[in-house]
Formats: C-alpha cells, structure tokens, sequence
C-alpha cells in the first residue's frame, strides 16, 4: 500500500450547467452541458492522530461525520467509501475538510461536485491517478442517493470539467465550441428537488408514453441543432433553441412561476435566448447573453427576484480526437 503524505493534499471539483436536454437525457435523449469552472467545491485532506479514523468536516453545513459510524445513506460518507473501496485500502487516519461556492439543489451539479472533491482527495491521497472516467462512475453511484434514476450527466462533466454531449449508456462525446459562450446563471432562490421532478417526470410518461416521448424527441432534435449552431459560433441561433427547449420543459411539467419569470425578464433585457437548467421547478436559470448585455440583463433578473447571479464565460474549444 503507498505511504499516506505527511502533509495536506487537496482537490477541488467544478459545477456544471446543462444547456439543453434535461429530463429526456433519462430517457435515452442526447443532451449538453458545460463545467462552470469559477464555481467549486474544495476538499483538504489533512493527516489525523494515529487511531482516530476517517472524519468528514462539512464547513457549509456544520456537518461533522465519523466514517465508521455515519449512515449508510449519507452522501458525503458513501462518496469515501466508496474511493477506499474501489482503492482497495483500509480507512486512513483522515480528517477530510470540505467547503464549497455550489448552492445546494440549485441544478449546478453540487452533489456531484462535492462527491467528486472527496474521492478525488482521497486518490491523491493515497498517491492514485484519479482517472475521470473512474471518478465518474463512482460519484454516479453516490449520485443516486441524491436523485434514484440519475442520467449520469452530471458526475460526467464534472468528472472530465469539458463540454460534452451525453447520451446515458454511452461514452461521452466532447464537442466544439467556436465562440466563447457568456452565460448569465439566477439562482430563483428555491431548491430544486430533482429527485421529485425526475419521479413526477416518469409518472407523467408512465401514464402518456405517447405524449412524452414525442417531447423528448423533440428536445433531442433541439440538441443536436444546438451542436452544430455551437460548431459554428452561431450564439443567436442557440439562443432562440434555448427558449423553446425552455417551452418543451414548460410542457413537460417542470418549470415554476419563479423560473419563468427570470427567463422572460432575461429575454426582455437582451439575452439571445434564456431557459430552466437542471431539475426544475427551482434552482437556476441560465441565459446566453452578450457581453454588452451583461449588466442589463443582470439588473432585470435581480428586479426579477434573483437571489444569487453567477457569471461564467464557455471558453471556445475543440472535439476531443476521435469525436
């Protein structure tokens, strides 16, 4: 077994947005998301007294846990677990420090962040390469206590921290962005309980599969128009596929009056397109804005009662060799 560092080691993990096809990615829908880099969760992990185990320290949520005796439906101890496991290692003396700048259940990928923060500390740790393609599956397993039926889009970008297109079952799929892309994010304020929205999604297609599968292929064309509009930098072409992927989820039963009321307010001060991202029914929106825009569009959503706004710019990039 590799000697443990006498020292700190830390790790980080980025947030992400899905830009089109929440929901029918469940459903074997390609959909699009990109990392949102400048948001982060962050794990320390730093060497305990000899004997004293395995603790996890929550900062946010003044959340202190004990491996040995924290719940088996605990995410951040499944997310550990889970590492030594697959590592092959007995628990180390660790105290695992973790604090983040993701608002909880807003759609921006935090459980997934953090879960990966905590197992990608716990490879470095240990001196292990933290393959992304590993990473991602484990945090999919921890992703699961937090959602029951997730895509797996989530774990997936963050894992890798590229745009990419998903297609659950499949291997990611990097693809090109020619522009830099300017995203608006406004937090609504409500937490978005994914877990809830995915379930009533499924009840709504249990009882009309005709109806929603017709949806989803709908957004599923709507993805793959927004790939190609983003291979050639074609920005107002994507937002107008942004809104009506927005009226597809309005459809499908998991947008709000809050969010709705950011998307129109975002639309009405100049962004070129403007849409729920994630779960829904709380959580954030995103609008693809122009950089002179910004200001504005920004001043209309605070008026429009958001309660947070993050700013991020999609640099341009290329497909990964191969596609």
């Amino acid at each position: 077994m590799e000697k443990p560092p006498a020292t700190a080691v830390e790790a980080s993990a980025c947030g992400k947005v899905i830009l089109l096809g929440e929901h029918a990615v469940v459903y074997g829908r390609p959909a699009l998301a990109v990392p949102v880099c400048g948001l982060r969760a962050w794990v320390r992990a730093e060497p305990g007294p000899p004997g004293s185990g395995c603790w996890i320290e929550a900062r946010d949520l003044g959340e202190i846990l004990r491996l040995t005796t924290a719940p088996a439906d605990s995410p951040l101890a499944r997310a550990v677990r889970l590492a030594l496991a697959h590592l092959d290692v007995p628990e180390p003396d660790l105290r695992l420090v973790l604090w983040s700048a993701l608002p909880i259940a807003g759609g921006l990928g935090s459980g997934a962040a953090v879960a990966t923060a905590l197992i990608r500390a716990v490879f470095r740790w240990f001196g292990r390469p933290t393959d992304p393609a590993v990473i991602a599956a484990l945090v999919y397993e921890v992703e699961k206590l937090h959602h029951g039926t997730p895509s797996g889009i989530d774990n997936t970008v963050i894992a890798y921290e590229r745009p990419l297109r998903f297609v659950r079952g499949q291997a990611p799929v990097f693809f090109t962005i020619a522009r830099p892309l300017p995203l608006l994010i406004a937090d609504s304020g409500i937490p978005s309980p994914t877990r809830e929205t995915v379930a009533a999604v499924r009840a709504g297609w249990a009882a009309e599969p005709a109806r929603y599968e017709t949806l989803f292929d709908a957004i599923a064309a709507l993805v793959w128009e927004a790939e190609a509009r983003l291979a050639i930098g074609d920005l107002e072409g994507l937002g107008g596929l942004l809104d009506v992927n927005h009226r597809l989820l309005v459809e499908l039963g998991v947008s709000a009056p809050a969010l709705d009321r950011l998307v129109v307010a975002a639309r009405q001060a100049g962004a070129l397109g403007a849409k729920l991202t994630g779960g829904g029914r709380g959580g954030n929106i995103i609008a693809l804005v122009p950089p002179e825009r910004m200001e504005a569009v920004a001043q209309a959503l605070r008026a429009a009662g958001a309660r947070a706004i993050y700013r991020t710019v999609v640099p341009p990039t290329a497909a990964a060799p191969g596609g």
